[in-house]
Formats: structure tokens, C-alpha cells, sequence
């Protein structure tokens, strides 16, 4: 990672908040996996690694004003890469990444690198440690196994079917395979509890 990255990563880690659903190990997984699947996709790491360090940085934000943390951050990122000098045309599709990358917004990924974030993030979302991360953020929101398990249902399970690249597919396949099979077993688990109370 040369010395722009790590001045981005310092940056955006003083912005986050502590750990959590979407804690800087969130970012740091994402940026492992944009530099995973770029590299057998041949993205433009240049506009990739920095898109994926601050695409959650409005995370801390958007529970505090509401402003959508994809709008917000692509914002952010925008003007910390105009202070440093980053290139105008490498700006632009940085902060298009960012505005594209969140799985309930309407704009759709245009470049390789944005499909390459949505699909990391998303990827974070699937699999051990999205089943972990759902379970983190419903007890951020005051829940229980049972809203973890709906989040797991309306949306985690759909996510293998929005992949954009090749390598993110079958990435996702495997990671679909283990979120179904724990999603059946929590279920019979409750099932059983339930007929035993």
C-alpha cells in the first residue's frame, strides 16, 4: 500500500466510530477483498483501494443526521483527494464507487472498480462473518436472535444473486452455501426450543 493509502486509511480511521456492525475491521475486510478481486478483475487499483477506504466513512454521520453515508462519504472522499492532489478524472470515479456501492441505493455501478466495492461490501455482509455482523447489528439496535435472523432473510440471503464480476460470484457462491446451511440450522434449533418450552 503505498503512502497516499495510508494517509487515506489514518484519515478515515480517526473519522469512525468505534467497533461494530460497520467498524473500520468492516472497512479494512472491504479493502482486502477489493484488492483480492481487482487483482483478478485487472481494476484500476488507483481509484479501487482509495473508494474502498472511505466508502463507510459517513457511517458515524448518517446515525447522527441522517444524510445517506453514500452521499455524505463520497463527499468527504472527494475533498480530502482534491487537498492531496489525486487527479480530478480519479476523483470523480472514486466518488462515483462510494455513491454506487451501498446495496439499497438506486444507482447502479457504471465502472468495474464501483462493481468491484458494491461486491466487497456485500461480500462482508455473506458467509461467518456476515452471519456475525448481523447478529452485532441487531444488538446495535436493541434486537435479538430473531431480528438477526430476519435480516438474514430480507436481505443477506439475496445478496449472491446481485454480484457484478466474475470473481465476486464465485466468491459469493461459497459464502451463500454457509449463510443457508446456519440459517436452516438456527431455524430447526428454534424450532426445537420452542416445542420443548
Amino acid at each position: 500500500m503505498n503512502d497516499q493509502f495510508h494517509e487515506m486509511r489514518r484519515f478515515v480511521e480517526q473519522a469512525m466510530d468505534g467497533p461494530g456492525s460497520h467498524g473500520f475491521d468492516h472497512t479494512l475486510r472491504v479493502i482486502s477483498l477489493c484488492e483480492l478481486i481487482g487483482r483478478e478483475e485487472n481494476a484500476n487499483m488507483d481509484i479501487l483501494i482509495p473508494a474502498a477506504i472511505f466508502h463507510d466513512v459517513a457511517r458515524p454521520l448518517e446515525k447522527k443526521t441522517g444524510i445517506p453515508h453514500e452521499e455524505k462519504g463520497a463527499e468527504i472522499a472527494g475533498k480530502f483527494l482534491n487537498q492531496i492532489s489525486y487527479g480530478k478524472e480519479r476523483i470523480s470515479q472514486v466518488v462515483h464507487a462510494i455513491k454506487a456501492h451501498r446495496f439499497s441505493t438506486a444507482l447502479v455501478p457504471e465502472t468495474l472498480e464501483a462493481q468491484i466495492l458494491s461486491d466487497a461490501d456485500k461480500l462482508d455482509a455473506m458467509g461467518a462473518v456476515g452471519i456475525a455482523r448481523a447478529f452485532i447489528s441487531a444488538g446495535e439496535r436493541g434486537g435479538d436472535i430473531s431480528d438477526g435472523l430476519e435480516h438474514m432473510h430480507g436481505k443477506l440471503l439475496r445478496l449472491s444473486s446481485l454480484m457484478y464480476t466474475r470473481s465476486g460470484k464465485k466468491m459469493a457462491a461459497r459464502r451463500h452455501e454457509l449463510l443457508s446451511s446456519f440459517v436452516q440450522a438456527l431455524e430447526e434449533e428454534i424450532k426445537t426450543d420452542n416445542n420443548q418450552t
